[in-house]
């Protein structure tokens, strides 16, 4: 795991060490264990490693295969060992015990398509000095990021925002709109700052350098993925292969711990994990107590421990906290996001690098691959034949915290693009006409259309509305504090597998996430496995945002993109829910952050 840095002269025929050095030394904190820089004609490349796999010299990028490639590469192919030995039967050799040195020579041997033989996350660019191109590409479900700017002069990328942004950069107010107004986060390629985009989840870039020219091109799509699965034995099936998942992941020449919510999921990969732990001390786990009663998970984390006799770390973060660590995890996001629970993962971390667990393992992934939120039960309605939805809307209630009447309520409002538009922008009518009489979201259309089939709905989930933002947070808070989050969730054969199960295998009597309660409960206690209620390290913000509302109002009205985009002078933060006001002071900490400037 790890921060690449790249710069690609469109002009010159040099490359800046000077500039590419720049940028290495805003990731710093991606990795403290080594710095590289290679430069090659007009092609610069910067790494930073945070040592994981092979921690000797023979590890260290950028990396070189007999002088025709040279790689800087974040993230993990967990499978390197068994493509390893692949390669060793085709006559490759290897001098590291690296994944790294492995993708060169997967990609020797099988060219751009190797990609498709890694299970794993990464971002890498390989400069083939043979045919003159930079080879980039981007991990199934972006669990790795890769931003990167496309000028007349340059193409830059790195593994974060902060490498690339210029000293005043300018506002994409589209997507700030997008973001105040519906609370949507990283639905596009495009970022909040203007210019600056990210590669694709699933897509190769290749850089031309003869031609100077971009290609991007698909070599993953989740919709192409449509098999479902026959297996009798579908409960059994899915847990076998989330546990080689984990097996995978454990894979480590460090510490490997993991977070702890006390919900199902992270449970799951806690239980599944100790089981392979095979180390004389126990295996770590890192729980975040909310110090609100109503969202204290405490006893469900310690339930777990004491079941499993893992060695738990619970950190209890304060409003005193979230007040002094506010810039920091303003900066270290990049962009603005929608609740302060980031701050628990935050803390998390923080406490996990403090106890040398350089790798974690997390528990992203399972509710929108099992159907674990409520908001999912209309989706599945609507999927069903007319003559089940009567039976499937009264078990809804059985088993959850949603009404007959709630669900009712969900399927008319969540399938209905006009009704969420309509409500949205009466919500955000502070928001000045010229701006919002004219709001139209394209991602709020398509989350709305996708309600009427629950395999759509997933897509959409894992793709857009959801699941890209929760790792954009994973991986920002994790490297903050040089630590590797790993989520066994994601691994793309798990995802597969779940989506292609039938329905009822995801939710079966109002239960959710059904297939992983009936195949856990043999290794959990009761009490996880059968909960209702589903938090997952959620702050305290009703507490803290009430001692924060103060210093809250001060930021909003100070902004001058919020005073441009909005009438301030009518609007009573007050009378707005606490996730609008926190979103508008979110935009504003990160607008004072970075400097960010309104489109003249």
């Amino acid at each position: 795991m790890c921060g690449i840095s790249g710069i690609v002269s469109r002009k010159t025929t040099s490359s800046s060490e000077q500039a590419i050095r720049k940028m290495n030394d805003a990731i710093e904190h991606r990795g403290p264990d080594g710095e590289g820089i290679f430069c090659h004609q007009n092609v610069a490349l910067g790494h930073r490693r945070l040592a994981i796999l092979d921690l000797s010299e023979l590890g260290a990028q950028p990396m070189h295969w007999k002088d025709l490639y040279t790689i800087v590469f974040n993230g993990e192919v967990y499978n390197y060992i068994e493509i390893r030995e692949v390669l060793l039967k085709e006559g490759y050799a290897f001098q590291s015990e690296s994944d790294t040195e492995v993708i060169l020579a997967a990609y020797d041997f099988w060219g751009t398509d190797c990609v498709t033989r890694f299970n794993g996350m990464w971002s890498f660019a390989l400069l083939d000095k043979k045919k003159n191109l930079l080879f980039c590409s981007r991990d199934r479900f972006g669990i790795k990021p890769f931003y990167y700017t496309l000028t007349e002069e340059e193409f830059r990328f790195g593994s974060e925002i902060k490498q690339l942004v210029e000293e005043a950069p300018v506002i994409n107010l589209p997507v700030a709109l997008d973001f105040i107004i519906s609370g949507i986060e990283e639905a596009t390629d495009e970022t909040f700052f203007k210019g600056i985009v990210k590669l694709t989840p699933g897509h190769n870039l290749t850089f031309d350098l003869t031609e100077n020219t971009c290609q991007i091109e698909p070599f993953y799509t989740l919709s192409d993925q449509n098999k479902e699965v026959s297996d009798p034995d579908s409960i059994g099936s899915y847990i076998s292969l989330l546990e080689q998942s984990v097996q995978l992941r454990m894979r480590s020449d460090v510490r490997v711990g993991t977070c702890l919510s006390g919900g199902l999921d992270s449970s799951t990969v806690a239980a599944l994990a100790s089981k392979n732990y095979n180390y004389q001390d126990k295996f770590y786990a890192i729980h975040a107590k909310s110090e609100e009663a109503a969202t204290d998970e405490s006893a469900y984390a310690t339930l777990v421990s004491d079941h499993l006799n893992l060695n738990l770390k619970t950190v209890v973060p304060g409003y005193q906290d979230f007040e002094r660590d506010m810039d920091e995890v303003i900066y270290t996001q990049e962009e603005p996001f929608g609740s302060p629970s980031v701050f628990m993962q935050h803390f998390v971390f923080k406490e996990a690098r403090k106890n040398n667990c350089i790798v974690m393992l997390d528990g992203q992934g399972g509710d929108e691959t099992l159907l674990g939120y409520e908001r999912y039960y209309p989706a599945l309605i609507r999927s069903l034949p007319w003559a089940e939805r009567p039976k499937a809307l009264l078990n809804s209630k059985k088993n959850s915290r949603l009404s007959m009447l709630e669900a009712i309520k969900y399927m008319l409002y969540f399938g209905n693009y006009k009704n969420r538009l309509n409500r949205v922008k009466r919500r955000a009518k502070f928001i000045r006409p010229v701006y919002l009489e004219n709001y139209t979201s394209e991602t709020l259309k398509k989350v709305s259309e996708s309600y009427s089939d629950i395999r759509k709905m997933q897509n959409m989930e894992l793709t857009r509305s959801q699941l890209p933002h929760l790792l954009r947070y994973e991986d920002k808070n994790s490297m903050k504090h040089s630590v590797e989050a790993r989520l066994p969730f994601i691994d793309y054969r798990v995802v597969e597998f779940a989506l292609n199960m039938k329905s009822d295998a995801k939710i079966h009597d109002g239960w959710t996430k059904y297939v992983l309660r009936k195949g856990m409960s043999a290794l959990l206690p009761k009490e996880v496995v059968w909960r209702k209620n589903k938090l997952g390290f959620n702050a305290p913000e009703n507490l803290w945002l009430e001692k924060h509302a103060v210093e809250m109002e001060k930021a909003i009205r100070k902004s001058v993109i919020l005073n441009t985009i909005a009438d301030l002078s009518q609007l009573d933060l007050s009378q707005q829910d606490k996730r609008m006001r926190w979103r508008m002071y979110n935009l504003a900490k990160w607008e004072s952050a970075y400097n960010v400037q309104m489109d003249n």
